[in-house]
């Protein structure tokens, strides 16, 4: 059953084409600064924030920045784990995500069973969706033990996306990592979302409005930018020229 954080994203898809989403990561960032980049961000367009990162180990640090963002935005704040440490009933809903090209079944189903009681105690809204990780990886990928898809082999991630909207998912994320030093290329984003039925999610290395326009026409539903936030400067201004780019 799908939840009012989920029918709200599909409701801002299916009105503007392509939405983007920010990404604050309280390991890096202090919570005061990630509520001030988050409210910016908001600000420029962003239809939800999302809150963690791939080495995160502090759910105090996790939950006073939900708290700080809290006070500054309306927008659902969505979880972003990188395991159960990573999930707390502070936020609107958690994804509920498999790193489906793994090879440490941690990844992809034993930290969900530990982190799936809690989530259903608490009553979080739980959105499930199929995590794969792209080109170099970065963090992301050394952390989760992710055999890299290759820009050079779409077809694997075509795959990998089919398997995920078979299993039940319900979004699918290709991600190239966070500080990728080039995006997914727009050809197997278009392999991918032409052979999918469900939202795909792009994130990793778009810095760039033509980035963003390049991923938003070859058929992603949700942009994801991390680094262009904390890289300072003026967030809302920047973030506005991705959502205009985005935009379908």
């Amino acid at each position: 059953m799908r939840g009012p954080v989920e029918k709200y994203l599909l409701q801002e898809i299916e009105d503007k084409g392509c939405i983007h989403l920010a990404l604050v990561d309280p390991e890096k960032t202090a919570p005061l600064e990630c509520a001030r980049m988050a409210q910016s961000a908001v600000e420029g367009g962003s239809s939800a924030v999302m809150v963690g990162g791939s080495t995160l180990g502090s759910q105090i640090q996790l939950e006073t920045a939900i708290s700080e963002i809290k006070k500054r935005v309306k927008v659902p704040i969505i979880l972003f784990p990188n395991g159960p440490m990573g999930v707390t009933a502070k936020a609107d809903a958690v994804w509920f995500m498999s790193l489906l090209n793994s090879d440490n079944p941690y990844y992809f189903i034993e930290a969900q069973m530990l982190a799936a009681p809690y989530i259903k105690r608490a009553g979080l809204e739980a959105i499930p969706m199929g995590y794969i990780i792209a080109g170099e990886g970065c963090v992301a990928g050394y952390v989760g033990h992710a055999r890299p898809i290759s820009f050079k082999h779409p077809q694997l991630a075509v795959g990998y996306g089919l398997a995920a909207e078979a299993l039940g998912m319900r979004f699918l994320y290709l991600e190239a990592g966070s500080g990728a030093p080039q995006p997914i290329p727009p050809e197997m984003v278009r392999m991918v979302s032409k052979s999918i039925g469900i939202p795909l999610i792009v994130g990793g290395g778009i810095r760039t409005p033509e980035a963003a326009r390049e991923a938003s026409e070859a058929g992603a539903s949700i942009i994801v930018t991390g680094t262009l936030v904390e890289d300072g400067g003026e967030v809302r201004s920047r973030v506005a020229e991705i959502v205009a780019a985005a935009k379908r």
